[in-house]
């Protein structure tokens, strides 16, 4: 009986649980406006801009004032001007797009991965659990066009240890684009490393071999992470940044929080059940990049990016050989090729989707309005020999002031603004003590502020004297004081403000 027939099911399930979620996810990041959640979109555009602009990456902080001229390691420059490109041909709808495309590439490759070990019912948990941790993090921001290459750079190092070689070398010009892309990179070196050692440890007696292999491998995809503008300081900065005192104080910084249920705890609680009631076993080195992923998510929830796109390659294979061991036990993925025609109708029918899907969001009007990172209307009551002068800025609203040309007090850059700088931020945010809130203020000569409704540092303004309130709405406050005395606002039409 020929197999072919059985072939060509088993791709169709292949294909089927790889396009359909990639679309799925594809769409749910072009319809709804979550990609612009975060206010760090803003300057990472704005970068963009300058860049291409000025034909060099800064490597002086170009946009605050009170950073101005220090040294500055823009890390994400070449996601930064990707952003820019497309945000310039296409609009905030182009950006949309990319953002779904890289989510949708993500979702692909791991679906791709998944389906060589796993069923059809695992394979779709796996994927549910995988979009419940993501889908906070889907936003406009250059990790998203790193999650790609994290999966790439993964699914390569766990075939690599399968097949007990070292991992190829197409891999090191990814590094570079990596390197320059956002700065996950740096997990990607220290992943392979424990991969390196327990090939070393598990090749017994041929460990000399296979340890100058590996040393080679690592080596070289050290030396093409330098491939950048910043060089070694670029290697350095992740390390900086996560070793900054102040990182708590940030959002997505923080530690996770089990006081409310969350995809975090339902993911873990899911998976810990199925692995301990069907007895995975998982390597060594694979076990231990898993705890580690579980402490990095459990200090950063920024970090559960990475938790989600690894932390499922690890374990497909030891579920599979759990849950599925007359699969795992064959060849993972047949040799033979499915009939050409199949995959071209599909292949047909999912650029099809793409397409129409991308047409309906490019011909749709998406305009940026008011939210929790975008005081548009607020930025509009500003006149701009006020805008000129220092502001007090929320945290989340500087992205927007760079965007716009106004130099923010503070904005998402807290690696360059350093301990010192987020930390007097926080207090007089907060107004640890109103004295010491006055004294900041009067120190940078801050003559107006563009703060949230619910700003302590807004209700504390409305009680000091000299200070009075030039426009409030649900979304921000704009308070001036009363040494600086503004013309009346224009009735209607917006100032336009560029990136200078």
């Amino acid at each position: 009986m020929s197999s072919k027939p059985a072939v060509a099911m088993g791709w169709q399930r292949d294909l089927s649980l790889i396009l359909l979620p990639a679309l799925a996810v594809f769409a749910f990041c072009v319809v709804n406006r979550f990609a612009f959640a975060d206010g760090d979109t803003n300057w990472h555009v704005a970068t963009g801009r300058w860049i291409l602009v000025h034909g060099a990456v800064p490597s002086v902080d170009p946009f605050s004032y009170t950073m101005a001229g220090h040294p500055w390691v823009p890390h994400e420059w070449l996601s930064e001007v990707i952003l820019a490109l497309v945000q310039a041909v296409a609009g905030w709808n182009g950006v949309m797009l990319l953002t779904g495309a890289c989510a949708a590439a993500t979702f692909a490759l791991l679906a791709w991965e998944l389906t060589r070990w796993l069923g059809t019912l695992s394979v779709i948990a796996s994927l549910g659990e995988i979009f419940a941790l993501l889908r906070p993090h889907l936003m406009a921001r250059p990790h998203m066009l790193a999650l790609p290459l994290l999966a790439l750079w993964m699914i390569e190092l766990l075939r690599a240890r399968n097949g007990s070689r070292t991992p190829s070398l197409w891999l090191l010009p990814m590094m570079v684009l990596w390197a320059n892309l956002h700065g996950s990179y740096v997990f990607g070196l220290a992943f392979a490393c424990p991969f390196a050692l327990e090939a070393v440890v598990e090749a017994k007696g041929a460990r000399l071999p296979v340890a100058l292999r590996w040393a080679a491998f690592l080596a070289a995809a050290g030396a093409a992470a330098l491939v950048t503008p910043n060089g070694v300081e670029g290697l350095v900065l992740p390390f900086r940044v996560m070793g900054m005192k102040t990182l708590q104080s940030i959002g997505e910084w923080t530690a996770v929080s089990f006081t409310q249920f969350s995809s975090l705890e339902l993911a873990l609680i899911f998976t810990l059940f199925i692995c301990l009631y069907r007895g995975v076993r998982v390597g060594w080195a694979s076990l231990g990049l898993l705890l580690l992923l579980l402490h990095m998510t459990l200090q950063h929830i920024r970090q559960e990016i990475i938790l989600a796109v690894v932390a499922p390659l690890l374990l497909a294979a030891p579920l599979g050989r759990a849950l599925e061991p007359e699969r795992a036990a064959a060849d993972p993925r047949p040799a033979a090729w499915p009939p050409l025609s199949e995959v071209a109708a599909a292949t047909a029918v999912a650029v099809a989707l793409v397409l129409g899907v991308a047409t309906w969001r490019l011909l749709t009007p998406f305009v940026r309005t008011d939210s929790l990172v975008v005081p548009m209307t607020a930025l509009r009551y500003v006149p701009p020999e006020l805008a000129a002068r220092p502001v007090f800025n929320d945290y989340s609203f500087g992205g927007w002031l760079v965007l716009e040309g106004v130099r923010p007090f503070i904005d998402g850059r807290a690696d360059m603004y350093g301990d010192a700088l987020v930390q007097t931020y926080v207090d007089t945010a907060a107004v640890k003590s109103p004295s010491a809130t006055d004294q900041v203020l009067r120190r940078y000569g801050v003559v107006w502020t563009i703060l949230t409704p619910a700003s302590p540092l807004a209700a504390h303004l409305d009680h000091t004297p000299g200070w009075r309130r030039l426009y409030a709405d649900k979304w921000a406050v704009v308070q001036v004081y009363d040494g600086f005395q503004p013309p009346p606002p224009p009735a209607a039409a917006a100032t336009s403000r560029t990136v200078k």
